[in-house]
C-alpha cells in the first residue's frame, strides 16, 4: 500500500508513473504562467518597437514585423527555457529552480519531460542549440537587410515544423498516455495549443519564404537571360 501511494504522489500521467526524488512545486501555476507570458510580452513589444525603424530607407511591413516578433519570442523559448531543460533534465524532478518548476508545471500536460524521455531530450537539445540562436540571427538579418534572411527563415521554420510534427505524432502513437486526455488546461492548453503554434506559424513562414525566394530566383534568371542575349549580339 505504501509503495502504491509513493508511486502516485505526483500530478503526472500515467498515474502509476515512478518518479524518483520528485519534489512538488512551491510556486503556483499563476506565478509560472505570469512569468512566461510577461517575458514573452515584453519581447513582443520590444521587437515591435525595434522593427519600426527603417531598414535601408524602407519600412518593414506589419506582417514582417509580426514575424520578427515571433522569432524574438522563439529565441527566448528555445534558447532559455528549452535550453534549461536540455542541460538540467536529469535533476528537474527534484530541483526547485524557477525554470525547473516551470517544466514540472508543463509536465502535467506531457509527462515525457518529467521522466526525461529520450525523444524529448534529443528534440529539445537540438531545438535549444540550433533554433534558439538561429531565431535571434534571423531577427538581426532582417534588421540589417541581409540577403540570406529568407533562407534562414525557411531553415528555422522547417526545423520547427518537423520537430512539432514528430512531437505530436510520437505521443499519438503512445495513445496520449502522458497527459490527462481532454483536460481543458493540461491537455488542450499546455499540450495542444502551446505546441500547435509551432505548426501553424512555421507553415505560414515556409510559404512566405518560398514566395520570396521564388521571386528572387525568377529575377535572377531574367537578369542572367538578358546578359546571355547581350553577349550574343
Amino acid at each position: 500500500m505504501s509503495k502504491c501511494r509513493e508511486h502516485t504522489s505526483h500530478p503526472f500521467w500515467p498515474r502509476d508513473l515512478i518518479i524518483p526524488n520528485y519534489t512538488p512545486n512551491d510556486r503556483s501555476m499563476a506565478e509560472i504562467l505570469l512569468f512566461l507570458f510577461s517575458v514573452s510580452g515584453m519581447l513582443l513589444l520590444g521587437t515591435w518597437a525595434l522593427t519600426a525603424l527603417r531598414v535601408d530607407g524602407r519600412s518593414l511591413s506589419r506582417g514582417r514585423r509580426l514575424a520578427l516578433c515571433w522569432f524574438a519570442v522563439c529565441g527566448f523559448i528555445h534558447g532559455v527555457i528549452e535550453g534549461w531543460f536540455a542541460v538540467f533534465y536529469p535533476i528537474i524532478p527534484s530541483d526547485q529552480g524557477f525554470l525547473s518548476q516551470l517544466w514540472k508545471e508543463y509536465s502535467k500536460g506531457d509527462s515525457r519531460y518529467i521522466i526525461a524521455d529520450n525523444f524529448t531530450v534529443c528534440m529539445e537539445t537540438v531545438t535549444a542549440c540550433l533554433w534558439g540562436p538561429f531565431s535571434v540571427w534571423v531577427v538581426v538579418a532582417f534588421l540589417l537587410n541581409r540577403p540570406y534572411r529568407f533562407v534562414l527563415q525557411l531553415i528555422i521554420s522547417l526545423g520547427q515544423l518537423y520537430g512539432a510534427v514528430l512531437y505530436f505524432y510520437t505521443e499519438h502513437r503512445d495513445g496520449y498516455i502522458h497527459s490527462e486526455f481532454g483536460h481543458p488546461v493540461y491537455f488542450w492548453f499546455y499540450f495542444v495549443f502551446m505546441n500547435v503554434l509551432w505548426i501553424v506559424i512555421p507553415l505560414l513562414l515556409i510559404v512566405d519564404s518560398w514566395s520570396q525566394l521564388s521571386v528572387a530566383q525568377a529575377h535572377g534568371d531574367r537578369t542572367e537571360s538578358r546578359h546571355v542575349k547581350a553577349k550574343k549580339r
